[in-house]
């Protein structure tokens, strides 16, 4: 049994990534329904947190049916760190996540996210003040290192877990590959496979198919695995990845109406939690995988990925649903 302090999650949790402008409510809550075991937020800034900004407020939003759902903060300064601690607590998640992972320019350069691997004593700080500040249990989100000939990250997962986190996400790249080439699981094999871990490992990175999360699980040994970018227009990846664990087949894929369906649910979702112009915006990322495959599906998601009125998206909907009624196709 994995667990997150006190948080039962099975054998071999599969988690949903923190995934900026994607993990909101909406999505968290589809991937929930589908078999996801943990649902991370979106990251929030530290900074906006306790200047009081919108969009890092906003963020914070749980809904019930996700939990356990952790909230993700970054940030550099202890003060702020401690600070954003407070106001999180508030809205009552179910872990606290810390991002020591985030590659984009914009918050390395500001020594936050996998900028902080350059000074792992600093990493050890935080965590470890952050641990003490609250009751909540406390992961950390990370990379294997700054670049490859900085990579330590068994010794810095060995001080996170002293410092008093709860759980280590390892994401099998170098902040210098962003999210380019392979990500190397055996580096985050050899922090499982180190005898003074006792908190869950979990790998991030490639997970893309059932036959890698089993990979993943068997041959490097990990607790449990982190999915982003395979979820994207795909909240039914980790149901299938569940069942090909259960029966070693995969799943039928959904047909074109459940993609349809799933998609005008998403919508829906999104403009109630985000409003009308925002929800519209931010669920167009998801209609290319949501349709992905589909012959001479081309106009229809042109139409998905450029309109700005739900009206014109529901109705769309509406009329491919009825089109497609008689066609069971798979894809």
């Amino acid at each position: 049994m994995v667990k997150i302090g006190d948080i039962e999650l099975g054998k071999f949790p599969l988690l949903l990534a923190p995934m900026e402008d994607v993990s909101d409510p909406p999505f968290r809550a589809l991937c929930k329904e589908n078999g996801a075991d943990v649902v991370y937020t979106e990251f929030i800034s530290s900074e906006g947190l306790i200047r009081d900004a919108a969009k890092s407020v906003m963020k914070l939003d749980i809904y019930e049916k996700e939990r356990p759902v952790g909230i993700q903060i970054f940030g550099a300064n202890l003060d702020s760190m401690l600070k954003s601690i407070d106001i999180v607590e508030k809205t009552n998640p179910d872990i606290i996540d810390i991002n020591f992972g985030c590659p984009v320019k914009k918050v390395v350069c500001k020594g936050a996210g996998a900028g902080i691997l350059k000074d792992i004593d600093k990493m050890e700080l935080l965590t470890r003040e952050m641990a003490k500040r609250t009751k909540l249990p406390v992961t950390v989100k990370t990379r294997l290192g700054w670049d490859e000939k900085t990579i330590k990250i068994v010794e810095v997962a060995e001080r996170i877990q002293d410092a008093g986190a709860k759980a280590i996400t390892i994401h099998g790249r170098t902040r210098a590959q962003m999210y380019k080439g392979s990500a190397d699981w055996s580096l985050i094999s050899e922090v499982k496979n180190n005898q003074r871990m006792k908190i869950p490992v979990f790998g991030n990175g490639d997970v893309n198919t059932p036959e890698r999360a089993v990979e993943m699980r068997d041959e490097f040994g990990l607790d449990g695995a982190m999915i982003g970018r395979a979820s994207i227009g795909n909240p039914w990846f980790f149901n299938q990845v569940k069942h090909y664990f259960k029966t070693g087949e995969h799943l039928p894929p959904p047909s074109i109406n459940e993609r349809i369906e799933m998609a005008e649910k998403h919508l829906r979702m999104s403009i109630d939690w985000k409003g009308e112009k925002l929800g519209v915006l931010e669920t167009r990322r998801h209609y290319s995988n949501y349709f992905k495959g589909i012959p001479d599906f081309k106009k229809y998601r042109n139409i998905m990925v450029t309109t700005d009125h739900s009206d014109e998206l529901l109705l769309l909907f509406s009329d491919l649903k009825k089109q497609f009624a008689s066609q069971p196709v798979f894809i």
